[in-house]
């Protein structure tokens, strides 16, 4: 899509959600940039046409920092964009039983009157701080392109 200004933002623990925030920017369109929950550009939404959000799954559900960046933007701005939630994952059957953030995220959106990019994703990690899997970042990048229309 020419001329989408798109933002990736996120929160992470362990460095594996930081990785996957940035191979999905490297992969949308150029001038994408990932940034964290807390900087000053994750605020500005007025001239976005795609927020991707993305945090780590920690019972089931993003971190606080994620939801209290949620709960805080305008909604005004969320119910203009296009969004797209991800997560960092454990491929482990007690975590099915919780659920995702990228899930709760994307139904937090949905909510608030924002229109859905793409489907809530999730990218696997080994174990609790990681690492992520083989292949996590490539699919990441892939995911990117597809939100972006390349």
């Amino acid at each position: 899509m020419a001329g989408m200004k798109a933002l990736v933002v996120y929160d992470s623990v362990a460095g594996n959600t930081e990785k996957v925030a940035q191979a999905i920017a490297a992969g949308l369109a150029s001038g994408a940039k990932a940034v964290r929950t807390g900087s000053p550009e994750s605020r500005d939404l007025a001239k976005l046409s795609l927020l991707v959000i993305g945090s780590p799954t920690y019972g089931g559900r993003p971190t606080d920092t994620v939801q209290k960046y949620l709960d805080g933007l305008p909604a005004a701005d969320v119910k203009k964009l296009r969004v797209a939630a991800f997560d960092t994952r454990l491929k482990a059957p007690f975590a099915r039983i919780f659920g995702y953030a990228a899930d709760r995220m994307a139904a937090w959106f949905k909510e608030k009157g924002s229109q859905e990019s793409g489907s809530p994703t999730g990218f696997l990690v080994k174990g609790r701080s990681g690492p992520l899997l083989d292949g996590e970042l490539e699919r990441a990048t892939s995911w990117g392109r597809q939100l972006g229309g390349k």
